[in-house]
């Protein structure tokens, strides 16, 4: 047998957590599921059925039928009850069989899971907690107010399944370079906050001057579109809910964003993907050129986590990433990131405590800017 190089770095990949991460988990927009129809949603190894009652509260129960394990989100909604498609048996949102219409009493024990739910900007959330303990008030998923005004456009929604385990997802909150060499954006500025449940990303950037961006080629009010200047503030709060405050100099005017990025797993290998995007209205222009805009950014922000996913395809899982000088802190992250995958009496100190670092990017900078000029200069040489 060869010796082995003990100077080789050799990569290690443990199994994904079998366990789910305890929090708030975004379904999507809570009015899709106001349709007067019951809905499945595959998350956390199982199947949830969903569904809105004369209220129009909705209510989130497990998805199988336990009497003959029927999908119950191919049910039929029967006042505040979700019929099941097999034997008609009535199920409310609290988990409790409330009749059998064919037989004349209900099993004391017919009764399935009731999950947590929670709306909030105009979005549905169901709680996970492998303890099974009840949501606290500090975890709560924050209020934007400007979904309410009238002042913003509505939510730009898109729902995806990504093939992958969620961590790699998480990574791109401390990963500085990669915005640059996937993503087309050098950052200027960057800097991450970790403390509690919440994870900071805030970043200023310029795209590069060597490639194109999304919208360079639409007609933006009869001229081309120039991005000038970004500036991003995005926070996770809880394992899987990510807002992200987005402003761009575009044609010299300052576009204001939010989006969000959310996932639910589906397993240890899969999980859905949701984006949304809402964009301040610009007084001076009609309703059909910013809808224009909405759409614009909605696009350049989908075509930018799919590349992230054409990624995400092709490279293996990797627990002990060998890093550089100028890496944002992975290793601190993924930490915050555990405290979601253990029990909230095995919660660690260095899992929560604040971390807080600012990353000195001139000499970054200095090699991205010669890269670029370098490349310009080749593509000229080309035409």
């Amino acid at each position: 047998m060869p010796a082995v190089d003990k100077d080789i770095r050799v990569i290690k990949a443990e199994r994904p957590p079998e366990r789910f991460a305890r929090g708030w988990h975004c379904l999507g927009i809570a009015d899709a599921y106001r349709d007067g129809k019951a809905h499945s949603f595959d998350a956390f190894g199982t199947r949830l059925a969903i569904f809105a009652d004369s209220t129009g509260k909705l209510n989130v129960v497990d998805g199988y039928c336990p009497h003959m394990g029927a999908d119950l989100g191919e049910g039929v909604i029967k006042g505040d009850t979700l019929a099941c498609p097999f034997h008609g048996w009535q199920w409310g949102g609290d988990g409790k069989c409330k009749a059998i219409p064919y037989a004349g009493r209900v099993p004391p024990r017919a009764r399935i899971k009731s999950w947590p739910t929670m709306e909030e900007n105009k979005q549905l959330f169901v709680w996970h907690d492998a303890e099974g303990n009840q949501p606290q008030p500090e975890v709560a998923i924050p209020k934007i107010e400007e979904c309410f005004t009238g002042e913003w456009s509505d939510w730009i929604w898109e729902t995806v399944k990504i093939d992958t385990n969620c961590r790699e997802l998480i990574d791109n909150v401390s990963d500085m370079a990669h915005f640059y060499y996937v993503h087309g954006a050098r950052a200027t500025y960057f800097k991450n906050t970790f403390e509690k449940h919440v994870a900071r990303q805030e970043m200023r950037g310029k795209p590069r001057a060597d490639l194109k961006v999304a919208g360079d080629n639409m007609d933006f009010g009869g001229s081309e579109v120039t991005i000038d200047e970004l500036y991003s503030v995005a926070t996770y709060y809880g394992p899987s809910y990510m807002i992200d405050y987005l402003s761009s100099i575009v044609n010299g005017m300052q576009v204001e964003a939010y989006l969000i990025n959310c996932h639910v797993p589906i397993d240890q290998n899969s999980f859905t993907l949701h984006v949304g995007l809402m964009v301040k209205k610009l007084p001076f222009l009609d309703d059909e050129m910013n809808a224009q805009i909405a759409q614009m950014y909605a696009k350049g922000n989908r075509d930018g986590f799919f590349q992230d996913v054409a990624i995400w395809k092709s490279k293996t899982r990797i627990d002990n990433p060998l890093l550089c000088e100028a890496d944002g802190p992975i290793y601190q992250l993924r930490r915050w990131y555990e405290q979601f995958y253990v029990d909230v009496a095995d919660i660690e100190p260095d899992m929560v405590d604040r971390f807080e670092v600012e990353m000195d990017l001139t000499k970054s900078n200095e090699m991205w800017v010669a890269d670029e000029a370098a490349n310009k200069a080749a593509q000229q040489a080309a035409e």
